[in-house]
């Protein structure tokens, strides 16, 4: 939102993210995820409120905070094309200060860590985009900080280099917490303990996976597969059942239907399977599941948003 020419970005976040806990920071684009992270990893200072990581301010204590923190944003820059990997982590492990007699073997250990042991010795220029955030992770875990921050860490990756950077991050905590923001809902309901919404620069709501999807009703979707083709009244006649908040018809090409009803109990699909026995349709299989950690952020941010 705007005040007069300024733009505020975030707005009165009150957050805290327990001691070796994976906590999602879910959100639209432009809602202040990485606003947030930025100014939690001293990139930007903000103009109101306090903040701490690891237990230091990040205004007053910032070298504090940068020496417990490891950082990975989206993007493919902060690592040198030219060096090795390997040479890429022994310069950072430098500058975060490892000592001298420990960097070679927290190098090689870091290149273990994400799968890179037999390409330490290959220039980065000719790494994959996957292999790339890899190794943005080794570099932040290089100085085996306590706190790490993920924003967007599988944005742009195929789905093998996807599955093994969320391998990585799985094997994080407790020893690490971790902040992670993602665009990919199935990941933050897979990888976190805790998340927290943020739309418009507010949080909007925070709780387990699990909780969030509770929040927004007891309706499961069931999906009631028929063969042959269903008259107009089908949807309808579906639609006016106690307990069914909506219906969907998808036909395809080989005389098979799949219909979705979003319902609050199975009384309402067995209704279901009841009108239809009685138009004689031949129902081939019944399928039920939870409404997803998608559906649960579309219904409280407002459905249609980016």
């Amino acid at each position: 939102m705007r005040k007069g020419s300024e733009f505020v970005a975030v707005h009165g976040i009150d957050l805290t993210v327990p001691q070796g806990m994976i906590f999602g920071l879910l959100g639209h684009n432009g809602a202040g995820k990485t606003t947030t992270i930025k100014m939690l990893s001293t990139l930007l200072i903000p103009t109101s409120g306090t903040a701490r990581v690891a237990g230091f301010d990040v205004v007053r204590e910032e070298r504090e905070v940068r020496r417990r923190l490891g950082v990975v944003l989206g993007g493919d820059r902060g690592l040198y094309n030219k060096l090795t990997a390997r040479d890429n982590l022994i310069y950072f492990a430098h500058l975060y200060g490892v000592p001298r007699h420990e960097v070679g073997q927290r190098a090689d250990a870091m290149l273990e860590l994400v799968g890179l042991q037999d390409r330490g010795q290959d220039r980065v220029e000719g790494f994959s985009r996957g292999m790339k955030q890899r190794l943005h992770l080794a570099k932040a875990l290089i100085h085996n900080p306590p706190v790490l921050f993920l924003d967007e860490p599988t944005i742009g990756l195929d789905p093998a280099a996807a599955v093994r950077v969320r391998e990585i991050i799985a094997g994080l905590a407790p020893e690490r917490t971790v902040l992670l923001t993602t665009h990919y809902l199935h990941e933050a309901d897979m990888l976190c303990d805790r998340i927290a919404i943020i739309d418009h620069g507010r949080i909007i709501v925070e709780d387990t996976p699990e909780g969030i999807k509770s929040r927004v009703g007891g309706d499961r979707r069931h999906q009631i597969v028929v063969r042959g083709q269903l008259n107009g009244w089908t949807g309808e006649l579906l639609g006016r059942l106690p307990g069914v908040s909506s219906v969907n018809l998808e036909p395809d090409d080989d005389g098979v239907t799949t219909i979705t009803l979003v319902a609050n109990d199975g009384a309402s699909v067995d209704a279901a399977l009841r009108a239809l026995h009685q138009k004689e349709v031949r129902v081939e299989a019944v399928r039920t599941a939870d409404l997803t950690l998608e559906d649960a952020f579309l219904a409280l941010t407002g459905a249609g948003r980016p």
